[in-house]
């Protein structure tokens, strides 16, 4: 803007495709033109530079422009935010209604040094670079006026090097910001990462298998087939998202197998999962393999229509003097083969060089000697209430410590329960360990509510009440602390007499939730005939809440049915203190998720109540 030229004649055909494709929009400004700030932000630039533009700012401005393309397109790994994001870590500020004062998270508080979390904005200023201060204070006075999102950032006094981005929203009338550091090593780290899918990228997974060299290490590629047919239906827009939404379950499944694990987008629609250590072996990349195609072979919305994928996987194990382009080679021949073969889709290019189809899984025989070895094993996730830092409640989650994928998660568990046909054996195993557990409890815990799942099918059975109620009572739990949980991802057939053991079962002290809701077949269904205490949402609605406007309508949605109803709601899987805050705002009573706690064995749940 170096003139008076008209904001929507140049901003206007740019605004539609930045926010299509969730990107950022930087307008440049001359200083005496710093007065247009106001009106560019409210044309839908989210990022602005003011003249003359030096190195630094111009790469604060970039990389608070990338953390903005991330956020909208969901680019922070899954992971990365389970460890990094907790309550008393969050770093963010809110702006009171009726005053100049910002209310600061305690942790943002500490980095600035300031021994009181509540400042006005002119305190805040006065820390910022003299030269810095006008465009800072016209960036938050516009936003206050247009309620758009925007970004800005700024230096402190004797931090070089770094700088602060905020990110600005506004929620419910009041100003508030996601604050983040921008630094010579956060930029380090941007470069290293994709930029459409945020994962690793090819050079950073490259640097990742030299580290490793003469180290025992396998890698996965992973290829989605005919993916340019699907560009070519749906647009480049819908295909980029897409990408994101693959490289999404790509990191569940990984995290669920094998945490710490590398992922990396290499090209277009290949992917690279690295193995280390113990993780290496060809069992375990088999079965990684398998899970990865099937995640990604599960259908995908896009609009009204359902897009499925296939994919195939080459695996590579390296040798003494592979180097790292050597062995993504063979890893790249291991996935030729699997493209011209038929079958599942996977080929092992091992140490010998020989190419081979993998062997038949073993998941379903090994898991029925899993509970004789002791295998299964109970971990608890606290529940809190949105209003309160006390834990209220837990969930009952099994895992798998198999002996040689190591551990796995409760997906994995019951998926492979459901296809060997014994689901009905682990679930009362699950149940009747994590009752006994939760009996030998010391007094401190005697005020915890335990979350138990049952399955449709264990609900089906003639017997069911009076067994469950037979291992309640052997186990000395009460029965008023215990809410059973009936996972809404399998079908009820008969909802009748569902709800009438339900009503049952309430009747002798029991509650009853119906979970993961929003994910099964007959959620609406279930609402209306079946007797509830608790209803559950789904991990994925709950962490929408922080995304689209329309997903924050459906959320919102299923609160407003569930209240209406007389139910209390719990909130899965959050993960940032933003989610929490939305949920809490809409009505939600309570939540679960790492933004708290993950599950913990019995043993550290004690210790984290009693300390």
């Amino acid at each position: 803007m170096r003139a008076e030229e008209s904001v929507a004649q140049w901003l206007g055909p740019l605004v539609p495709a930045m926010e299509a494709g969730g990107g950022a929009l930087v307008v440049l400004v001359d200083a005496d033109k710093v007065g247009a700030i106001p009106d560019l932000l409210a044309a839908g630039a989210t990022h602005f530079l003011v003249a003359p533009v030096t190195e630094a700012s111009l790469r604060a401005t970039l990389g608070s422009a990338q953390r903005l393309v991330e956020r909208l397109g969901g680019g922070a790994t899954h992971s990365q935010r389970a460890q990094r994001i907790r309550r008393g870590d969050a770093l963010y500020w809110e702006l009171g209604r009726a005053d100049s004062v910002l209310r600061l998270s305690d942790s943002l508080a500490r980095h600035l040094e300031l021994a009181d979390p509540r400042i006005r904005v002119a305190a805040l200023l006065r820390r910022m670079p003299r030269a810095e201060r006008r465009a800072v204070l016209v960036a938050l006075r516009a936003m206050m006026r247009a309620g758009r999102p925007a970004a800005l950032a700024h230096a402190l006094p004797g931090r070089p090097g770094n700088r602060l981005v905020h990110h600005l929203r506004v929620e419910d009338g009041v100003i508030a910001a996601d604050v983040e550091w921008l630094s010579e090593t956060q930029d380090r780290d941007l470069a290293s990462r994709d930029y459409l899918t945020g994962l690793w990228s090819r050079q950073a997974a490259l640097d990742w298998l030299e580290r490793r060299t003469g180290l025992a290490t396998t890698i996965l590629l992973l290829s989605i087939s005919q993916f340019d047919r699907m560009n070519a239906a749906y647009g480049q827009v819908v295909g980029d998202a897409l990408l994101g939404r693959i490289a999404r379950r790509i990191e569940r499944m990984v995290d669920d197998v094998v945490p710490g694990a590398m992922v990396a987008r290499i090209t277009g629609t290949e992917f690279l999962i690295g193995l280390t250590g113990e993780a290496a072996g060809n069992d375990r990349a088999t079965f990684l393999a398998r899970q990865a195609i099937s995640a990604i072979g599960r259908p995908f919305s896009a609009g009204d229509h359902l897009i499925r994928l296939t994919a195939r996987c080459g695996i590579a194990q390296a040798r003494p003097e592979d180097d790292a382009t050597h062995l993504l080679r063979r890893a790249g021949t291991a996935l030729a083969d699997a493209r011209q073969a038929g079958g599942e889709g996977i080929r092992i290019l091992s140490a010998d060089r020989h190419s081979r189809q993998v062997d038949p899984d073993q998941l379903e025989t090994d898991l029925r000697l899993a509970l004789d070895r002791g295998e299964i094993s109970i971990v608890f996730q606290p529940q809190y209430p949105v209003g309160s830092e006390e834990i209220s409640g837990v969930e009952a989650l099994a895992r798998w410590n198999h002996p040689h994928y190591g551990p796995l998660g409760a997906g994995i568990l019951f998926a492979t329960a459901e296809r060997s046909d014994y689901m009905l054996p682990l679930s009362a195993h699950i149940q009747a360990e994590a009752l006994g557990q939760a009996a030998a409890w010391p007094r401190a815990l005697s005020h915890l509510r335990l979350s138990i799942n049952v399955t449709a099918a264990d609900i089906a059975q003639p017997d069911f009440m009076s067994d469950l109620l037979g291992i309640v009572d052997e186990s000395g739990f009460p029965r008023s602390r215990l809410t059973v949980e009936i996972t809404e991802s399998g079908l009820i057939e008969n909802v009748a007499a569902a709800a009438e053991l339900l009503t049952a079962l309430r009747g002798e002290g029991l509650a009853v939730a119906i979970d993961d809701f929003g994910t099964g077949y007959s959620s609406l269904a279930y609402l209306k005939n079946l007797p509830l205490d608790y209803l559950k949402i789904d991990s994925g609605l709950a962490q929408d809440i922080a995304g689209t406007a329309r997903d924050r309508i459906i959320v919102r949605g299923v609160i407003n049915m569930a209240k209406s109803l007389g139910l209390k709601v719990i909130a899965e899987g959050v993960e940032t203190q933003q989610q929490h805050d939305l949920l809490a705002r809409e009505g939600c009573d309570y939540y679960q998720g790492f933004l708290r706690s993950a599950g913990v064995p019995s043993a550290d749940l004690v210790s984290l109540i009693l300390n």
